[in-house]
């Protein structure tokens, strides 16, 4: 029992107390609890183990005794008392309810005591025949949304998003890989090729345990992953489950011989696979999953792996991102293809929050976390006032932010200066590092790991555009920002041509320098408001405005679609976590996988740049201007 079932659990029970009107002490217990769960590092199972400490459990924060008898529960059983009884009560289809728009534990509750609807069918049904008009706080709006929310959901449903899908990735490769003679294990299909969000998960073995002689007994183990929720088949070299949320995986176990060929296959997508499949037959080849193979003596011309098989066929590499039959194999063939950004290329964060506004952390925790992951600088950007569940700020308190922000990056950058702080401190252990790799002690330490300047803190704030296109906060305050991130967060049934006008007007002010999330998108949750994008952008690139690809993965905003666009149209891109939390600066990975997929070079992305010369190229200065630093 993995730490997100357990935490998905009792979140669960926490909706389901709240639907059952219960204390509101309790429910926060059980909300406090799911979330101290789903940050653990430290697989629960093990602490919850009969042999484990029993106070193992209670030295988290959050759990309790109780709690901790609950966690026991699940891991034991897959299950708890209080969550079975309350199931009982309202059906377990209720949860789905949960999943829709404007559908809160409160909202599912009132639609339960007046209707006892506790199913989605039978939720579209009364909203057709305007049952729900009768019931408060919803009026004809908010039934039409209703029905609009049922059917992407329906729509989407069978979809998984991509951080959804690289988790479970993760866990099943670790047990996987816990196989004597496992070498080598490979997510292939949407997921390897970084799309937003992937129908199912294919993941290629190999080794020498994958050989044909000895594989049962690693299908076997596969076969006995502990996340499986149905075992759909099980086969010599192939075996698919289904998880708890639906999700289904193909594991195939694979020789090494044919290893390269089949992740070129499974990558896909479909259409890049006809196109080179098309491209083997008029050169006398046959592309399968198995090998590239020669049609006038069936001898394998390549099989091993995917260079080979691409080299094979007269083109450069693709990487996967670029996979979707979009120009790549025409680029691939005259050496034009991109060299693509990487994640190391990024030097540095421009949107994040913390605790002054909805963030988990400090603004040094931000910064410490930051440089572990080897960034030179960030922004912190908190909420302006208009988003008071945020905590946003007033211009006297975004002021006096700002103010903390700059006295921690001047400590930081004393700290540095006197051969201490976190940012030496990692400095010192990727020296420990190289010295460990070359077997040697400690030698002067290599300029390719010496930091250049401090560690740079920026002064900014994430300032809301208004319903009129105004900002939040007065130009004065904003003038005094090291990085403004214009944002909508509001208003999203405007049409399109007030949303439009609207954002247009945000981003004349000249102390815009960053459209976050520019679409106000969340993948399979909620639709982009109907904003121009072209036009938008146009905009962006003539005022020198950058736009945000927002990592968040929910968000992915701009897609990577829209980012091409806006490469092709000489806005300024950058790429930002949007974090809450120290964790989230992870999500910047992410982030650079779509990027890749727009086909994106390190020149093309703003905050690849060292932090003086990111700052002179912010606004007024053309995106192309600058030369890479």
């Amino acid at each position: 029992m993995d730490n997100v079932t357990i935490a998905r659990m009792l979140e669960e029970t926490a909706a389901l107390l709240e639907i059952d009107a219960g204390d509101p002490f309790r429910i926060r217990s059980y909300r406090r609890a799911a979330e101290a769960v789903d940050q653990q590092t430290t697989q629960l199972e093990t602490l919850a183990a009969k042999d484990a400490d029993p106070k193992a459990l209670l030295a988290i924060p959050g759990i309790g005794k109780g709690m901790a008898t609950n966690i026991r529960d699940i891991v034991v059983t897959g299950t708890f008392p209080l969550r079975d009884e309350l199931l009982e009560r309202y059906k377990p289809s209720i949860l789905e309810l949960l999943r829709l728009p404007g559908m809160g534990p409160k909202t599912v509750a009132l639609v339960f005591s007046a209707l006892g609807i506790t199913e989605i069918d039978a939720l579209e049904q009364a909203a057709k025949r305007g049952d729900l008009l009768h019931l408060p706080r919803m009026g004809q709006k908010f039934t039409d949304k209703l029905l609009k929310g049922i059917e992407d959901y329906r729509k989407n449903s069978s979809r998984f998003r991509i951080d959804v899908a690289r988790d479970y990735a993760e866990r099943i490769r670790e047990w996987i890989g816990a196989f004597p003679g496992i070498e080598t294990i490979t997510p292939a299909g949407s997921l390897r090729r970084g799309r937003e969000t992937v129908g199912d998960l294919d993941l290629l073995v190999t080794g020498p345990a994958c050989e044909p002689d000895v594989v049962a007994e690693a299908a076997q183990h596969v076969a006995s992953l502990p996340l499986i929720e149905r075992l759909l088949a099980k086969g010599q070299n192939k075996v698919s489950f289904t998880l708890h949320n639906g999700l289904q995986v193909d594991v195939r176990l694979l020789p090494r011989s044919s290893y390269g060929a089949a992740l070129q296959y499974f990558t896909g997508s479909k259409m890049h696979n006809v196109a080179l499949r098309q491209r083997a037959i008029k050169r006398g080849l046959t592309l399968s999953e198995y090998a590239l193979l020669r049609l006038e003596d069936n001898v394998v011309a390549a099989s091993q792996s995917e260079q080979e098989i691409y080299h094979a066929l007269g083109l450069d590499f693709i990487p996967p991102e670029l996979r979707e039959n979009n120009g790549e194999l025409e680029a691939a063939e005259s050496h034009t293809l991109p060299r693509l950004i990487e994640r190391s290329e990024v030097r540095g964060d421009l949107h994040m929050h913390t605790t002054e506004s909805d963030g988990r952390n400090s603004i040094r925790e931000m910064a410490e976390a930051a440089i572990e992951r080897g960034l030179d600088y960030i922004a912190i950007t908190d909420h302006s006032k208009n988003l008071a569940m945020t905590h946003g700020m007033d211009d006297a308190r975004t002021l006096a932010h700002a103010r903390r922000i700059r006295q921690a990056s001047i400590d930081l950058a004393e700290e540095f200066a006197a051969g201490r702080g976190p940012q030496w401190e990692r400095y010192q252990r990727l020296l420990r590092n190289h010295a460990a790799q070359l077997h040697s002690p400690v030698q002067p330490e290599p300029e390719a790991h010496k930091p250049t300047t401090a560690f740079r803190i920026l002064a900014g704030v994430e300032v809301d555009i208004l319903m009129d296109g105004t900002l939040d906060l007065s130009d004065e305050t904003l003038a005094g920002l090291d990085i403004v991130v214009a944002s909508v967060h509001s208003g999203f049934n405007q049409t399109g041509e007030e949303i439009t006008a609207r954002v247009l007007r945000a981003i004349e002010n000249p102390h815009v320098h960053i459209l976050g999330h520019p679409t106000g998108r969340k993948v399979l949750g909620r639709e982009p408001y109907k904003i121009d994008v072209a036009r938008l952008l146009e905009a962006c690139a003539r005022a020198g405005v950058a736009v945000e690809h927002n990592s968040q993965p929910e968000r992915s905003d701009l897609s990577d679609l829209n980012l091409r666009l806006a490469q092709q149209l000489g806005c300024k891109i950058v790429v930002n976590t949007d974090a809450h939390a120290t964790t989230q600066l992870d999500h910047l990975a992410g982030g650079v996988v779509q990027l890749r997929r727009a086909w994106l070079r390190a020149s093309d992305v703003l905050n690849t740049r060292p932090v003086e010369r990111l700052l002179a190229g912010l606004r007024g200065t053309p995106a192309g201007s600058l030369s890479e630093g």
